[in-house]
């Protein structure tokens, strides 16, 4: 798996490749680790495929980052969106 991330001021923006899952945690949560943003967006536009260890890392970037931070989990893709709806996870996170 290959993730690119880029900052634009105070915001991080992360953009996954075709598959979420297990094979990508340390890769992912190398994008954000010892960072402050006040806002982070996970680009799901070339994403078809996220499992349960995707939903987990996405809590812990919450976990982590807090409160002060705001997350969007952008350009999902309607298999991608339809996880994240049956999860509730606009309970914790902007979903477009």
């Amino acid at each position: 798996m290959a993730i690119r991330y880029e900052t634009n001021g105070d915001t991080l923006i992360i953009h996954l490749d075709n598959k979420f899952d297990f094979d990508s945690v340390e890769e992912f949560r190398d994008t954000y680790k010892g960072t402050t943003p006040k806002a982070v967006t996970v680009n799901f536009a070339n994403t078809s495929y996220m499992d349960s260890s995707g939903l987990g890392m996405l809590l812990n970037m919450h976990r982590t980052l807090g409160d002060a931070t705001t997350i969007t989990l952008a350009n999902c893709q309607p298999a991608v969106k339809r996880i994240l709806a049956i999860s509730r996870f606009e309970n914790f996170f902007s979903v477009t």
